[in-house]
């Protein structure tokens, strides 16, 4: 199957072969941690979260990032949990403006954290993406906070200063 501008089948063979079965495995944008998401280079403040939402969502062209001022994006996906990811996928516009390579930095089988980095396209002066899909497993994180205290071994006195009180007697005769 060919891959490029205006020659990837993939969507829309899926699509007309059951997509809607599948698409409930590329669920894993509802276990990201969108107030940490980042997009690096992306020309308007926030479009580049808007690229990770749900499979019947994917043909939905009104939403999407671009670059700014070259071809390169990079997303920065915090997860709320351990992802085992599967597969990506990418949907972007069919000219020179659509993703041509791909680098992803992190291990799949214990994922916390994913990068994402388009370092170039077919061409264009800007990268435009309309979806991306993430398709794999989610386990909820074990995470155990830390937990800060004090022990005292013996007591200092000088922390427990307490008034003293004179004792004073009075006789009356």
């Amino acid at each position: 199957m060919a891959h490029g501008p205006g020659r990837c089948r993939c969507c829309g063979e899926e699509a007309a072969a059951g997509g809607g079965e599948r698409g409930a495995a590329w669920g894993l944008y509802l276990r990201i941690d969108r107030q940490r998401l980042q997009c690096l280079n992306e020309r308007r403040e926030g479009s580049g979260a808007l690229v990770f939402r749900a499979w019947e969502e994917r043909g939905d062209r009104a939403k999407f990032v671009e670059s700014d001022d070259d071809e390169e994006l990079l997303f920065n996906v915090p997860f709320t949990g351990t992802v085992k990811l599967k597969g990506v996928i990418v949907m972007g516009e069919d000219d020179g403006s659509h993703p041509a390579e791909m680098r992803l930095i992190a291990r799949f089988s214990n994922v916390h954290h994913l990068s994402i980095h388009f370092p170039k396209n077919f061409g264009a002066e800007t990268t435009k993406i309309f979806y991306i899909g993430l398709k794999g497993e989610w386990m909820e994180a074990h995470r155990h906070e830390v937990t800060i205290c004090n022990y005292e071994a013996s007591a200092n006195p000088a922390d427990h200063q307490l008034e003293q009180f004179t004792p004073q007697t009075h006789f009356i005769s």
